[in-house]
């Protein structure tokens, strides 16, 4: 039995045939319609994924992220998907043991995203009703019974602006995000997976399972929000992490780890509860302001930028948030070429003993004037 035998909805033409030429998947994709999404089929954080607006573009799209797919994950199947109005990336978290029992730990909002990834993460979701939870659940344990799967894992959906809901994929593994679920809870999630890897029964009933509070998580990322997000190397000279009731870091940096280009650049992951949303919000807000990290450039600014944004405080979120709203941030900066950087750097130093004697002439031969260099009122100061 798959996904679509379970009688759940997807936005997807992957799942019942895999496509080796992307000639048959143009032909789908004109049945599904545009604009769709193109995906890679082994991966995920946004790599091997494509916005199709028509048909004349759509296998460029397929060559292109086949490609892609390929080189990050050593397989170039791609997937077509519907391509929603208004689209909210929301998953559930389920655990499953070996002797039948299968629960949800409701959902997790995760539509604030850049280049695909997510950034900010939330429980419960704003948009999310109890019959709205109650569905999504049911079909999130339903997808994992429906493949035999047993421990952690997540049942991502796309969630309309009709709030129809679609099932996207399933994450067979505890995912980043995964602490927010634990503090609105409070059930150890990695605890659990040791407990049922070894064996063990699911203790935990669904009707016994409860939310209190609210979560919101924020990834710590080592780039440069004002240059397209680009990734962000140097070694790390402080890091001062907030604390206090209900704040939660799971770091793995310290003061003179070298950040490389080598690996992701996630740097840490900050979590706060609250009684409820709009207090998670500030609280978050307080501990990004108290979260110090000198040596590389990172999106913590960025991120209270877009806690503070009155459509986020609303709850008005998509995929497309930073899309919308904070457009400017999505373009990389053009600057000189790198050669006439260099060029000028080399000319620079050549000419700066004779700038200086012609520049200072100053009577006095012990005069601390004709040995100040090249210093100017206003000037910038260099601080290394």
């Amino acid at each position: 039995m798959d996904v679509i035998e379970s009688n759940i909805d997807t936005s997807s033409k992957e799942f019942k045939e895999n496509y080796a030429h992307y000639e048959k998947l143009v032909k789908e994709g004109e049945e599904i319609g545009f604009p769709l999404l193109v995906k890679a089929a082994a991966g995920g954080g946004g790599k091997g994924m494509r916005i199709v607006d028509n048909i004349d573009s759509l296998a460029e799209a397929i060559e292109s992220a086949k490609r892609e797919s390929k080189s990050s994950f050593g397989d170039d199947t791609v997937f077509l998907e519907k391509y929603l109005d208004k689209p909210r990336h929301i998953e559930f978290q389920i655990l499953a043991d070996h002797h039948g029992n299968t629960i949800h730990l409701f959902e997790r909002e995760c539509s604030i995203q850049r280049r695909y990834q997510k950034i900010i993460e939330e429980t419960p979701s704003p948009v999310m009703n109890p019959k709205l939870r109650e569905k999504m659940g049911e079909a999130a344990i339903r997808a994992a019974e429906a493949v035999g799967y047993t421990n952690a894992g997540t049942i991502e959906f796309m969630v309309d602006g009709k709030l129809n809901f679609y099932f996207m994929e399933m994450n067979t593994r505890l995912q980043v995000e995964h602490p927010i679920t634990e503090m609105t809870t409070g059930v150890d999630l990695v605890k659990w997976q040791l407990k049922i890897a070894s064996g063990q029964k699911l203790t935990l009933k669904q009707k016994d399972l409860i939310q209190r509070g609210h979560a919101i998580e924020c990834r710590i990322y080592a780039e440069d929000p004002s240059n397209g997000f680009l990734p962000s190397v140097g070694t790390l000279k402080k890091v001062e992490e907030p604390s206090g009731p209900n704040i939660r870091v799971d770091s793995g940096i310290s003061p003179n780890l070298k950040i490389t280009p080598y690996y992701d650049p996630l740097l840490s992951k900050l979590v706060v509860l609250a009684e409820n949303r709009e207090e998670a919000i500030q609280k978050m807000i307080w501990a990004l302001s108290h979260y110090i990290v000198l040596g590389v450039t990172t999106n913590i600014s960025f991120l209270k930028k877009v806690l503070a944004h009155e459509e986020f405080k609303r709850g008005n979120i998509t995929t497309h948030f930073i899309d919308t709203y904070f457009k400017e941030y999505l373009q990389m900066k053009h600057g000189l070429p790198l050669d006439a950087i260099i060029a000028l750097a080399v000319y620079d130093a050549m000419h700066l003993r004779k700038q200086e004697v012609v520049r200072y002439k100053e009577a006095d031969p012990h005069s601390p004037w004709r040995y100040v260099g090249r210093w100017r009122v206003g000037g910038e100061i260099d601080v290394h």
